[in-house]
Parts: C-alpha cells; sequence; structure tokens
C-alpha cells in the first residue's frame, strides 16, 4: 500500500477515534440535554451513530490537513527552472468613445 494511503487511513481512524471521544464527552456533560434526548426517543441510536459519522468526518478531515502541511520541508532551497524576473512595462491601449460623446464633441467643433 503507498505511503500516502496508508497516512490517510491513520489519520481517519484518528479522527473518527477523536470523534468517540467527543460525542461521548458532549452526552456524558449532557450538553444542550443531548443525553435526555438520546436515551427517551427511539432513534436516538441513529441520532448518536449520525453525530458520531459526521463529526469524524470533519475530524478526520482537518487532522489529515494539518498533517499534509506539517510535512513542508524547510530546509532546502527551492529547486526548479531558471526564473526569470518579471518585468513590468506600460502598454498603450487605445479606448473608442461613445457614440454620444462623439455627437456632443462635433457639436462642440
Amino acid at each position: 500500500m503507498p505511503r500516502l494511503v496508508r497516512l490517510y487511513i491513520l489519520q481517519c481512524t484518528i479522527g473518527f477515534g477523536l470523534s468517540g471521544v467527543f460525542v461521548a464527552l458532549l452526552l456524558w456533560q449532557n450538553v444542550a440535554n443531548l443525553a435526555h434526548l438520546v436515551t427517551h426517543t427511539e432513534a436516538g441510536m441513529l441520532a448518536v451513530f449520525l453525530l458520531w459519522l459526521f463529526n469524524g468526518l470533519v475530524f478526520a478531515g482537518v487532522q489529515f490537513g494539518i498533517t499534509i502541511m506539517r510535512m513542508a520541508d524547510h530546509g532546502t532551497p527551492p529547486s526548479g527552472g531558471r526564473r526569470q524576473p518579471a518585468t513590468r512595462a506600460p502598454v498603450p491601449v487605445r479606448v473608442e468613445a461613445a457614440a454620444g460623446e462623439q455627437r456632443a464633441r462635433r457639436r462642440l467643433l
């Protein structure tokens, strides 16, 4: 398996693990009376599963993004082709006057 795929699977596992801890803390602390709502409705387990799933998707994406961004190598100079310095020179642009402005100019002359 390629290293990047292995890294992605590892970060997704960590993200979903963090999501499980987060949902458990939400239920334990009874935030917004969530534990009562989950235990007193028939769709409570579905709600907990969906809460874990969607938080897991977010946490896994953030975890993978942080890991990828931290992989930058700051110790080596950039390599590449021959870089030419950008030159800025003014370019003349001819603008035609609108039809109404041309009639007004003819009247004045």
